[in-house]
């Protein structure tokens, strides 16, 4: 953290199997993002599903970490969660201590974010929803929001998790979204 940082705040992204998580939170860290990335092997063939993901070779088994300054004293933790079904066990150490969440989607597998969603609320943790632009995306965010079954009240973005101002849009307004719903709260009391 900087010498004039004076708060954390942290910060989780989940979704499913290689909807972008490592990839967001790469283009978005100011410093060298620390990844647990592992080449995918025979042994995974079954386990998890690559479905669709013709590409995708490697895939990350704790998770990933990444830092941004959001101001002089404000510090940003992102933490990347694992979106195989077999190291969802890691989640729930990963949401200590987290203020809120990003979901994001590969609109072509959007029942792989399910789990994700249902997770969040369980926990009572607010989160946006980005969906990831890959090739063939379909689903307009309207659509999306009704896919996922999610209320208004559920910010959803769309994004290029490769590009850095994509991706800090996303997490803008899930600290805005954060920010509402804190005032709300005082509004309440």
């Amino acid at each position: 953290m900087r010498s004039t940082a004076a708060d954390g705040v942290k910060i989780v992204v989940v979704g499913g199997f290689g909807v972008g998580k490592t990839t967001l939170v790469r283009s978005v860290s100011e410093i060298r993002p620390l990844s647990t990335e592992e080449t995918m092997t025979e042994a995974g063939r079954g386990i998890d599903s690559t479905a669709g993901l013709t590409e995708k070779l490697r895939t990350t088994v704790a998770f990933d970490f990444g830092r941004v300054s959001l101001t002089d004293e404000v510090v940003l933790y992102l933490f990347g969660a694992p979106g195989q079904r077999r190291f969802w066990y890691l989640w729930d150490r990963l949401f200590a201590g987290t203020l809120g969440a990003v979901v994001l989607v590969d609109t072509r597998r959007v029942e792989d974010s399910w789990y994700a969603i249902d997770r969040l609320e369980q926990y009572g943790m607010p989160f946006v929803v980005a969906r990831n632009n890959f090739p063939g995306t379909r689903h307009d965010l309207g659509e999306l929001r009704e896919a996922l079954a999610v209320g208004d009240e559920v910010p959803i973005v769309e994004c290029d998790a490769r590009r850095r101002e994509s991706a800090k849009h996303v997490l803008i307004t899930l600290v805005h979204h954060l920010y509402t719903m804190s005032k709300a709260r005082a509004v309440g009391c």
